[in-house]
């Protein structure tokens, strides 16, 4: 394991550590989601061979902003991968910075259970967000996508709110993994959300596009990549 890698694990470990002490001082709160989607995209990739995906995460956020979250989703590798599961881990904290601008920063390790081959890898996020329509994320690891390269992933996104119940929101991404496939490629996301019952318990249901560039099929191939339309309904609690 190379030296940045074992700087990240620690960092989530003494984080994990320290947002316990936190917790046990401070209010704390707990929320959770679960999902169910007629396809698994990430970064413009299907993760599930195109078939749907059951998710669910938890979440404890301390009053400080301090926060670690669990999520999980079904997934559908190469057959001789045996992954049939991922199990997301973050330590992070969010904030405002003053006027309409926050901050969320992170540590993300994703653990793929069961697998014949190590596929687990971590990343250190950031996110700017100007009032609350407008982000720049991003994203790096040394051991990109479970190798043992680097790769940077950015992102931009906008959100816009038409009545109180419904928002369209647009995204557009680039992951260099020069490191890791000597490429890199560019994907494009619409979602249209609609959200029931916002008041307590609110419901989304969301329709995605998705599209990439031809560096996503060079990389993950076409079966993969490309477009391809999600539809997704979420409950939070």
């Amino acid at each position: 394991m190379t030296s940045p890698t074992l700087l990240l694990h620690a960092a989530v470990v003494g984080a994990c550590a320290a947002f316990g002490v936190v917790a046990d001082s401070h209010a704390a709160s707990f929320s959770g989601n679960a999902a169910l989607t007629t396809d698994y995209v990430w970064r413009g990739t299907t993760q599930t061979q195109g078939d749907p995906a059951v998710q669910a995460g938890l979440r404890l956020a301390g009053d400080r902003g301090w926060y670690a979250s669990a999520w999980g989703s079904s997934v559908e590798f190469a057959p001789e991968l045996h992954a049939s599961s991922e199990l997301d881990f973050t330590v992070g904290w969010s904030g405002t910075l003053g006027g309409a601008l926050a901050l969320d920063v992170n540590a993300l390790h994703y653990r793929y259970p069961a697998t014949t081959t190590d596929l687990d890898w971590t990343e250190l996020n950031g996110t700017l967000t100007w009032a609350s329509r407008y982000w720049l994320s991003l994203g790096w690891s040394p051991e990109a996508l479970g190798s043992d390269d680097a790769g940077t992933y950015t992102q931009l996104g906008a959100r816009f709110p038409v009545g109180e119940a419904f928002r369209i929101e647009a995204v557009a991404g680039c992951y260099v993994l020069d490191d890791v496939h000597e490429d890199r490629y560019a994907h494009g996301q619409l979602n249209a959300i609609w959200t029931v019952n916002a008041a307590s318990h609110p419901i989304e249901l969301r329709v995605s596009a998705h599209g990439t560039d031809s560096g996503a099929k060079r990389i993950f191939g076409d079966d993969l990549a490309g477009t391809r339309i999600e539809a997704a309904v979420q409950a939070a609690f």
